[in-house]
């Protein structure tokens, strides 16, 4: 009898165990400090690795990309535009369909799909997200001459989109000008401490456990 009650209590601490880890499992990481790209990427070194694959496949660097993500969302998987609102009191529809990690709308993240070929890439999904961003900043260094070191010129041609950026729409919108000189700023301090904490980063993100 006691061998029994001692298999059955077993049994449950096992389920236990196993319903903690699968929900800590499908919780979704949200930054504690995103300001400060090492705690970022020590705090999910997932991300690190998402962030350096994205770099590698188009060559935009690691702190433009997450800069540029860090004024979108800030770090929301599923972040949305406010609402649009007839009288001032009567919701009508979201302001766009900007969605997710990126706030990329439907138009251009179908397009992104389609020339990846990753059909299945989800915008509240990090990995996709950030490759979407790479995706895009290559893009608009080949189509409008803007770097892809240059954060502020990207921010500019990610918000306005390649067409927009190119008309120079954006010079009629001194606050967006004052949003993408943030995001300069932004990048240029994640640079510095992607510079301090790179090499722990590797070698925690090369490491089995």
């Amino acid at each position: 009898m006691l061998q029994t009650q001692t298999k059955h209590n077993l049994f449950k601490t096992t389920v236990c165990v196993v319903t903690v880890l699968s929900l800590l499992g499908c919780a979704t990481y949200k930054p504690s400090n995103s300001h400060n790209l090492c705690s970022i990427f020590q705090g999910n070194i997932d991300w690190y690795k998402d962030a350096k694959a994205a770099n590698e496949r188009w060559g935009t660097p690691i702190p433009v990309m997450m800069a540029i993500m860090q004024q979108e969302s800030n770090y929301v998987d599923t972040a949305r535009p406010g609402y649009k609102y007839f009288l001032w009191v009567i919701p009508t529809g979201r302001i766009s369909s900007a969605y997710g990690y990126p706030q990329a709308l439907n138009g251009v993240w179908g397009e992104y799909k389609s020339s990846s070929a990753r059909w299945g890439a989800d915008r509240d999904e990090f990995d996709h997200a950030i490759d979407f961003i790479g995706w895009y900043t290559a893009g608009t260094q080949r189509l409008t001459g803007v770097s892809k070191w240059d954060a502020y010129g990207q921010y500019l041609a990610y918000h306005e989109g390649r067409g927009g950026y190119n008309k120079r729409s954006y010079k009629k919108k001194p606050w967006l000008m004052k949003v993408a000189t943030k995001v300069k700023g932004r990048a240029a301090s994640y640079s510095a401490q992607l510079t301090s904490c790179k090499a722990s980063l590797d070698k925690k993100s090369s490491s089995w456990f």
